[in-house]
């Protein structure tokens, strides 16, 4: 039995497959990001799954691929987790960019893949191998245009009273703004990134309104400045995308696109699907 994985710092999405590809059960944990988790919180998360609990020492291969996973500090971390979790499997842990990779971009093609979701990052594939040239540094100074990031200036515009008063009353409705509930949720429990994603479903769902408009708009032309233009043949390959954030705001990342001369290439919400045709075709 094989296990495929494709985490982010919100959610991990597992598929079990056997060698022809039959899928065998399927489920979800909470994200499972090295940087922000230590060893018995991955296996809390881990074992709250009774398919995953039931199965651990059925498991021949584990392929995972996760945010935090950029440096092979972390990458070794993770795999001795896994590896006394699941003592009978050969494990391989990857960056989450891969997984975006391998279900976007045809086999042996160029591109530019990015991730926005909960976090985000971008890399070029040459049609072998990632190359990367900003180094991330977290969710904290980082991660433009992600979700959390959209949180963050979304909790920052209602407070500074920069909200217009109609959507910040719709905000309240929607959300505990109460300063010590979003202070614990910041500093007291765990996956503090995760929660200030939770705001951008309020971007999103608002995303025709002027104010809204002009901070997802702000955060695009960020990642294409700061990301997309750090590799020189940015406008001659396909800009795949992976995440939430990128699939619910596909036409104002293709208006983006149109007024940098990009090409918008494939967008899907999770690569998981592609990961299983993937794995079957190079087992």
């Amino acid at each position: 039995m094989k296990l495929i994985v494709d985490s982010g710092s919100t959610k991990a999405d597992w598929i079990a497959i056997d060698d022809n590809g039959k899928v065998l059960f399927t489920t979800q944990t909470l994200g499972l990001n090295p940087e922000i988790l230590d060893g018995p919180e991955i296996i809390t998360r881990l074992n709250d799954r009774f398919d995953i609990l039931q199965n651990k020492k059925n498991a021949t291969h584990l392929f995972f691929y996760g945010a935090g996973c950029g440096t092979d500090r972390m990458k070794e971390y993770l795999k001795q987790v896994f590896q006394e979790y699941f003592s009978n499997a050969i494990v391989d842990v990857q960056e989450d960019t891969y997984a975006a990779v391998y279900a976007t971009t045809p086999k042996g093609e160029e591109a530019i893949v990015s991730i926005l979701g909960t976090g985000s990052n971008c890399s070029y594939f040459d049609g072998k191998v990632l190359h990367q040239k900003v180094q991330s540094l977290g969710y904290i100074v980082m991660d433009d245009c992600s979700g959390n990031v959209f949180g963050k200036e979304l909790i920052r515009k209602y407070y500074f009273n920069k909200m217009p008063k109609e959507l910040a009353v719709e905000l309240e409705k929607e959300y505990d703004v109460d300063p010590d509930f979003i202070k614990n949720k910041l500093y007291k429990e765990p996956n503090p990134n995760a929660y200030l994603a939770t705001y951008a479903k309020f971007l999103i769902k608002h995303k025709d309104t002027d104010f809204c408009r002009k901070i997802i708009f702000k955060g695009m032309k960020s990642f294409v400045k700061n990301y997309i233009k750090q590799f020189d043949n940015c406008k001659e390959v396909p800009v795949h995308f992976v995440g939430s954030i990128a699939f619910y705001l596909k036409d104002e990342l293709q208006e983006t696109f149109d007024k940098y001369e990009l090409k918008l290439g494939n967008v899907l919400r999770r690569p998981i699907d592609g990961l299983i045709a993937y794995h079957v075709a190079n087992q």
